[in-house]
């Protein structure tokens, strides 16, 4: 029993949207929102940061603080 996929079935199988950064780009830039950039830097940089701690470069961030 074979049915004609949906918009939604065919939306889904074409695989990942443009992503959580450009979705946030596109979202500043169409309700000009540009207050939201230093926050999402921020973000970033401590994501980079705890991604970093465990790292082999652990020591060198532990001594910038």
């Amino acid at each position: 029993m074979s049915h004609e996929p949906n918009e939604f079935e065919r939306s889904a199988s074409k695989g990942s949207g443009p992503g959580l950064l450009r979705e946030l780009w596109g979202f500043m830039k169409e309700n000009k929102r540009w207050w939201l950039l230093p926050i999402l830097i921020v973000l970033l940089l401590f994501g980079l940061l705890i991604m970093l701690g465990g790292t082999g470069a652990a020591p060198f961030i532990y001594t910038l603080f």
